[in-house]
C-alpha cells in the first residue's frame, strides 16, 4: 500500500471507528428496545435540517448548518419519544411513517435545485473518503461527549434522554459517513452479536472494524464507491463471525 492511499484510507479509517465507538453500544440498545429503524429516521430528519440550511444559503461547513441539523434531529427524538409513550404497541410503525415522510420530503425540498441530485446522494452515501482532518477533530469531541454520557449516566438518563442522545450521535454521524453506514454500523455489529453470552460488545466493535478496514480496501482497489461497499463488507463480516460463533457454540454444548 502506497503513501498516497494512506494518505486517503487513513482519515477514512479513523471516521468509521468514530463511527462506531457509539454507534456499537447504542445500537445495542436500539435492537434491545425493538427499535430498529428509529436510526433512519432521525438521522433523515437531520439531513432536512441540512437541507432547509442549504437552502437559506447558510455556509456548507459552517456551525449553523450543524445547529440547523441538531435541533430537527432533537425535534425528532422528541416527537418519537412523545409517540413511544402514547403508541408504544406502534411505535416501530411510527418510526417507519415518520422515515417516509422525512425521505420524501427531501426530493421535494430539492426540486429546482441544479445540484439536489449530488446533495441526495452524499445524504445517503457519504463521502467517508474525502473527510477532513478538521471534521474529524469535532467529531472526535462530539463522541467522546456522547461515550461519557452514555457510559457514565445511561442508568439515570431515562427513554427522553436516550432519545435525545441518540438524535446527538445521529446528527454528527449522518454528515460524517452517510444514511447507510449510520444504519449498517449500528444494527450490523450488534445483530452479529446478539447471541454473545460474554463480552459481546468487544466482539461487536470486533465485527465493525473488520467490516470498515475491509470496505476501504476493496473501494480504493477496485474504485467502487466507499460507503456501499462498507456496508456489504460489513454485512459479510457479520455473517462470518455469526456462523463461527454458532458453530463454537454448538461445540461447546457437545462437549
Amino acid at each position: 500500500m502506497n503513501w498516497e492511499t494512506m494518505s486517503i484510507a487513513g482519515p477514512a479509517l479513523i471516521a468509521g471507528l468514530l463511527v462506531l465507538s457509539t454507534h456499537v453500544p447504542l445500537g445495542i440498545q436500539v435492537l434491545n428496545r425493538g427499535i430498529v429503524f428509529i436510526d433512519l429516521a432521525v438521522a433523515q430528519i437531520a439531513g432536512i435540517g441540512v437541507i432547509l440550511a442549504d437552502r437559506l444559503d447558510w455556509e456548507a461547513q459552517g456551525w449553523a448548518v450543524q445547529v440547523a441539523a441538531l435541533a430537527a434531529a432533537l425535534t425528532g427524538a422528541l416527537l418519537l419519544n412523545l409517540t413511544e409513550k402514547l403508541w408504544p404497541e406502534v411505535q416501530e410503525a411510527v418510526i417507519g411513517v415518520v422515515f417516509v415522510l422525512a425521505a420524501s420530503a427531501a426530493p421535494i425540498l430539492l426540486a429546482g435545485n441544479p445540484h439536489g441530485g449530488e446533495q441526495l446522494k452524499d445524504l445517503l452515501v457519504g463521502q467517508i473518503l474525502w473527510v477532513r482532518s478538521d471534521v474529524l477533530l469535532w467529531c472526535a469531541v462530539a463522541y467522546a461527549g456522547i461515550l461519557i454520557a452514555w457510559f457514565g449516566f445511561r442508568e439515570h438518563i431515562g427513554r427522553a434522554g436516550f432519545y435525545l442522545l441518540f438524535a446527538c450521535v445521529v446528527t454528527v454521524s449522518v454528515q460524517l459517513v452517510g444514511l447507510y453506514l449510520v444504519f449498517a454500523s449500528l444494527i450490523v455489529p450488534s445483530l452479529a452479536t446478539r447471541a454473545v453470552k460474554r463480552n459481546r460488545l468487544a466482539c461487536a466493535y470486533g465485527v465493525g472494524i473488520a467490516g470498515y478496514a475491509a470496505g476501504l480496501l476493496a473501494s480504493i482497489a477496485t474504485d467502487v464507491p466507499a460507503g456501499p461497499m462498507i456496508v456489504w463488507t460489513l454485512a459479510l463480516c457479520a455473517f462470518g463471525f455469526a456462523a463461527f460463533a454458532a458453530v463454537f457454540s454448538r461445540r461447546g454444548d457437545q462437549s
